[in-house]
């Protein structure tokens, strides 16, 4: 009997590819602890994916807060929890696809990600 045989991983980059959609910080763990390692296709996809999904969110946030500290208006606070709403849901949809282990683009934004980061 062996003590010493290393694990084998059937992973393919799948946790790399879910944990990069929680938080910013989920994605630095991901690319820097899971993915750099190992680079897979499914991985290198959804942390390009979800890169651009946190960067988008950051820069909505950003222009939001902006908006309703100059105007001093209701309805920016409204748009913000729609916004929250909607990344909330992009954050699961990609999730659920990163775990059926699929490289299918989100929305709206998921074709331009792999154009931009494709370096990564």
């Amino acid at each position: 009997m062996e003590t010493n045989t290393p694990l084998k991983s059937t992973d393919n980059g799948k946790m790399a590819a879910i944990v990069s959609y929680i938080t910013v910080f989920g994605w630095l763990i991901s690319y820097f602890a899971l993915y750099k390692g190992k680079k897979t296709s499914l991985s290198t996809y959804h942390l390009r994916q979800s890169l651009l999904l946190h960067l988008a969110t950051f820069v909505i946030w950003g222009a939001l807060s902006v908006i309703g500290t100059i105007l001093a208006a209701g309805i920016i606070a409204y748009l913000g929890y729609a916004f929250s709403i909607v990344s909330l849901i992009y954050i699961v949809l990609g999730i659920l696809i990163a775990n059926n282990s699929q490289q299918r683009p989100l929305p709206f934004m998921g074709e331009s990600a792999q154009k931009m980061f494709s370096t990564i």
